[in-house]
């Protein structure tokens, strides 16, 4: 079957058989509407590589995916059945997937990829995210070699000096005003595991504790957690002013990969991105962990939880768990471009049953059909 036969073939068959038989997975219709329309988004991570490791681990070099065709990612999340795409403003290399940006873009980037899958999202409805990792920014450390850790690229190796706020939050307003992206998908916002008090700190200790530096032999537990958190509520404050200062209505979506990371826990300091985040992604999945959180979160805040190989889930088994709970959880996903810079195509997963994938495979599979309303057993008769 050739690709434009297919592509009709499949969205034929999703319509019909979501509109004479199959029933509304995901909550009812009467209950959608009377709230907000559930979140069903995914993600192509850019950030990996297949075997091809940089300092011995998958992550992309600069350049790598730079021929992505916005026009088939569009299609294949549409196909997924996504309201929502996560897509890349600047991935953890440090260059930028759209063209004239102040940051270096990718090398070799084809297309002016983020604002041409922005113009097209919207064109099926879908809401464009433009990625951002905070804690890591490979472009950054080589060329400031005295405001970040070194070492690895896959550990968080950037402290939050004003420096490097001004540098990301330029990028952040750049990529808004270019772009005409929905809103921000912030990950790894977090402060270096281990503070060395680089001479940047030093300065950092000063401006958010308002007293002398006392010396690194000298400083005490309670000072170090101090000083942890107001850097996070530093940093999230100049992200979200710039955010929402270029238009009230971007959305902040944050991804937490642990809530009860020590920055986070206890009572010390409110901390920002709990409260003022929009959407608020659990990266590890557990709905227990979503359920403690909800009580610390913003009004505005929509949850969502993640759906990928690297936290061993059931996806089955949490959908269930969502449907049966009292919180209104969006989904989201992720994988590694498998096939070219795109994962099969969707008729693929369609086309077998769910228990004979496995990995972000079975997820994508599940997304599939729940995403379009599909039953879990449904398989595509080409």
């Amino acid at each position: 079957m050739k690709n434009s036969n297919r592509r009709q073939f499949l969205k034929t068959t999703i319509a019909t058989v979501a509109g004479l038989s199959a029933p509304a997975i995901w909550g009812s219709e009467k209950t959608q509407t009377q709230t907000q329309e559930q979140i069903k988004a995914f993600c192509v991570d850019f950030n990996w590589d297949h075997d091809i490791k940089w300092e011995g681990r998958p992550w992309a070099k600069p350049g790598r995916w730079a021929e992505a065709d916005p026009a088939e990612h569009v299609r294949w999340h549409k196909e997924l059945g996504c309201n929502a795409i996560v897509s890349f403003a600047v991935s953890c290399n440090g260059y930028a997937w759209y063209k004239n940006s102040i940051v270096p873009e990718q090398p070799g980037l084809k297309h002016d990829f983020l604002t041409d899958m922005v113009r097209l999202g919207h064109k099926e409805g879908m809401k464009i995210f433009g990625y951002f990792c905070f804690g890591a920014n490979w472009l950054w450390r080589e060329n400031n070699p005295s405001e970040n850790y070194g070492g690895s690229i896959h550990s968080y190796h950037i402290p939050f000096t004003n420096k490097y706020l001004d540098y990301i939050c330029a990028s952040i307003e750049d990529a808004f005003k270019k772009t005409g992206m929905d809103g921000l998908r912030i990950d790894w916002l977090w402060n270096p595991d281990k503070i060395k008090w680089l001479t940047c700190e030093q300065e950092m200790y000063v401006e958010l504790m308002g007293e002398k530096f006392p010396g690194t032999d000298n400083i005490s537990k309670e000072q170090l957690n101090l000083f942890r958190k107001k850097s996070l509520n530093r940093c999230w404050q100049r992200m979200y002013e710039t955010t929402k200062n270029h238009n009230k209505n971007n959305i902040v979506w944050h991804s937490i990969n642990n809530f009860n990371h020590r920055d986070l826990v206890g009572d010390s300091v409110p901390m920002l991105m709990l409260q003022q985040s929009d959407w608020l992604t659990n990266e590890a999945g557990d709905l227990e962990s979503l359920k403690k959180v909800a009580a610390k979160v913003g009004k505005q805040t929509r949850l969502v939880t993640c759906m990928a190989r690297w936290n061993n889930q059931d996806v089955v088994k949490t959908i269930d768990e969502i449907n049966t709970s009292n919180l209104n959880v969006g989904l989201y996903g992720f994988t590694k471009p498998t096939n070219g810079t795109l994962p099969p195509p969707i008729s693929s997963y369609l086309a077998k049953p769910v228990e004979s994938f496995t990995g972000d495979d079975k997820n994508i599979a599940v997304f599939a059909r729940v995403h379009n309303n599909l039953p879990l057993d449904y398989v595509l008769i080409q």
